[in-house]
């Protein structure tokens, strides 16, 4: 089956982030218009400036003609100031609202997913990828409004002072389109391949950080070094590709925007010497061709921008629109009240992790049916890989069982709100995590009173360790963390909460 060619297409699955920012986007790109109009009408100035010195003109009109220039060019660059800042911070603020809604995203995967896809792989795509599709859909989108603005201004005035001429310089632009296609494809595949390849450098740097204790104990600082070091090799021979085939496009670009200038000065030449055209309109003439020719070579750009931005989107696309394993019941039932705790049963469950298509599952666990009536303390022993971390993954919806139910006070756990289901339980993994905060949010967590700091604290026998640290219950993640900017655009959710335990399990 033949591979389908790359296309800008998932671009357009960014089209709906604009929304909250159309005025400024609309702003924008009639900035961009008024920027181009205003460079256009310079070279206007130009050609009676100096037609008008020919025909000995009074000087006071060639100053006029002068100041004009330089009135028009101030306008025009101030214009392209701030066509700059609308438009490039709203693709900050698109980006702003991306990663939000990849984050949250990712906090709405269940394990499943993460057990397919690396940590690397994914801090590449939140990084890489997330700047390239900005780059995408703010300057890519900027230079297009000025390649086509500026584009058009310089091909009217062409065409007001000659249309012969005008076809004799646009002549040899019209493979420029056929580059463009054969180049841009190329581009798009070669720089999927770079992201694809960055995805695996950062996936071995995160899991060394990670294991450095692994890695010293065993004394393999020097392999761990020599693998990275080909990988980064083959990561640059990849990015050099890249380069010279975006090196080949810029000076095709400007290889056939010379041609045109070429046939402009021999055409043209004639035209001066026969009488047919002034000097001043020759003049002119020549910087809307110039005006027109550096858009033309900026497509270049902005192609390879497009292909980049939609490579990248695509993988971004793919995190977004993943779906958890663990699907919600449409019509979720609730517990009844409990003040002892409630009776967790199981029912003839069988259990395997999740398996590449075509390979035989391992069970982990089959046929387990037990009951711990509320109260009870029930302690669950077996060999290394004997299933019991999987059995605690179970309690709380980690994971689903293929076979079997698990039931709350007799309801079935799938039935159940799964936010709610996971407030009735309290989890102790086997490995100890903290974040980057302080001990007393560590050890508040989740709770809805972050006074019991404390108290969790006195009770694990850590508190005269901790006593002396500094800052120990500084308050600080909440106040870090809110989301910044414009209410109605930000999408960050407040601080999770849980309620007290009523069900402890421990793997």
């Amino acid at each position: 089956m033949a591979k389908q060619a790359p296309s800008v297409a998932p671009l357009r699955r960014a089209l709906p982030y604009y929304r909250p920012y159309l005025p400024q986007l609309a702003m924008g790109l009639l900035v961009v218009a008024a920027a181009a109009a205003f460079a256009s009408v310079v070279p206007w100035f130009l050609e009676r400036a100096l037609d008008g010195i020919k025909a000995h003109q009074p000087l006071r009109r060639i100053w006029l003609l002068a100041a004009g220039m330089i009135g028009m060019s101030l306008l025009g660059g101030v214009g392209r100031f701030w066509m700059r800042q609308l438009l490039n911070s709203v693709s900050r603020w698109i980006e702003y609202d991306l990663r939000n809604d990849l984050f949250a995203q990712l906090e709405r995967l269940d394990p499943t997913y993460y057990s397919r896809m690396r940590t690397g792989d994914l801090m590449a795509r939140l990084t890489n990828d997330l700047s390239a599709v900005r780059m995408a859909i703010g300057p890519a989108v900027m230079y297009l409004a000025n390649t086509v603005a500026g584009g058009a201004f310089a091909l009217g005035f062409m065409l007001s002072i000659d249309p012969r001429l005008t076809a004799v310089a646009v002549l040899p632009m019209v493979l420029l389109p056929v580059m463009s296609i054969v180049l841009g494809r190329r581009i798009h595949q070669r720089f999927e391949a770079v992201q694809a390849h960055f995805s695996d450098l950062t996936s071995m740097a995160q899991e060394n950080l990670a294991g450095v204790r692994i890695v010293r104990a065993f004394r393999q600082e020097g392999p761990e070094a020599d693998r990275f070091a080909v990988l980064n090799d083959q990561y640059l021979d990849k990015n050099m590709k890249l380069a010279s085939l975006y090196g080949i496009m810029q000076p095709g670009f400007g290889m056939f925007a010379g041609l045109g200038m070429v046939a402009v000065l021999a055409y043209g030449g004639i035209l001066v010497v026969d009488g047919r055209l002034t000097v001043g309109r020759f003049v002119g003439f020549g910087m809307y061709l110039g005006m027109l020719t550096w858009p033309l070579i900026a497509l270049g750009y902005v192609i390879n921008l497009f292909q980049r931005g939609a490579a990248s989107m695509q993988r971004l696309l793919d995190v977004l629109d993943a779906k958890p394993a663990l699907a919600a019941h449409a019509n979720a039932r609730a517990l009844p009240p409990a003040a002892a705790g409630r009776t967790v049963e199981f029912r003839d469950v069988s259990f395997h992790y999740p398996t590449p298509d075509g390979e035989a599952p391992r069970w982990v666990l089959k046929h387990v049916s037990f009951s711990a009536p509320a109260g009870s303390t029930i302690g669950i022993v077996g060999s290394t890989g004997s299933g019991k971390s999987a059995l605690m993954d179970l309690v709380p919806r980690l994971f689903d069982p293929q076979e079997g139910e698990i039931l709350f006070d007799g309801v079935p756990i799938r039935e159940l709100d799964l936010g709610a289901l996971r407030r009735e339980i309290g989890y102790v993994p086997q490995e100890s995590f903290l974040f980057s905060d302080t001990i007393g949010l560590n050890l508040a967590y989740g709770a809805e009173q972050e006074e019991s700091a404390p108290w969790a604290a006195e009770i694990a026998q850590l508190g005269p360790t901790i006593e002396g640290f500094p800052g120990v219950w500084h308050h600080a993640r909440r106040a870090r963390y809110q989301p910044v900017g414009r209410p109605e655009t930000a999408r960050g959710a407040g601080p999770r909460t849980r309620a007290a335990p009523l069900c402890s399990v421990a793997g």
